[in-house]
């Protein structure tokens, strides 16, 4: 599953996004998810001015790109509410609830995000 950044960075083939993880998201054993937290959260960005997506629709971009849409569900909700405060960026802490509930490694470059225990994979 791709943090927000990961997911943006492999859309626009960005360098920041590493050789290790842009060998297991390109894998054809992978199944890359990206959760519908990040395209809101590119959104609210995007609309806020923090963030230029140059007219890309994300949600095509990420359905072009080969990714798995993956829903924020009621489980994912509360598992996020219940996490510990190590982090209190509410998008991020979705992503955790969702990759520890779906059993998904998540591709982020927030160190952060070690500390729950999730697997992660480096950017």
């Amino acid at each position: 599953m791709l943090d927000t950044h990961a997911m943006l960075w492999w859309l626009s083939d960005d360098e920041r996004l590493g050789e290790i993880a842009r060998a297991a998201i390109a894998s054809p054993d992978a199944t890359p998810h990206v959760s519908a937290a990040s395209i809101w959260e590119a959104g609210i960005k995007a609309a806020l001015g923090r963030l230029d997506l140059q007219g890309v629709d994300l949600v095509a971009a990420a359905a072009e790109a080969g990714f798995v849409a993956l829903e924020v569900t009621g489980h994912h909700a509360w598992r996020a509410a219940w996490l510990p405060r190590h982090h209190h960026d509410p998008f991020d802490r979705m992503l955790l609830a969702q990759a520890a509930s779906e059993d998904l490694t998540l591709v982020t470059a927030d160190q952060k995000l070690d500390l729950y225990g999730v697997k992660v994979l480096p950017c």
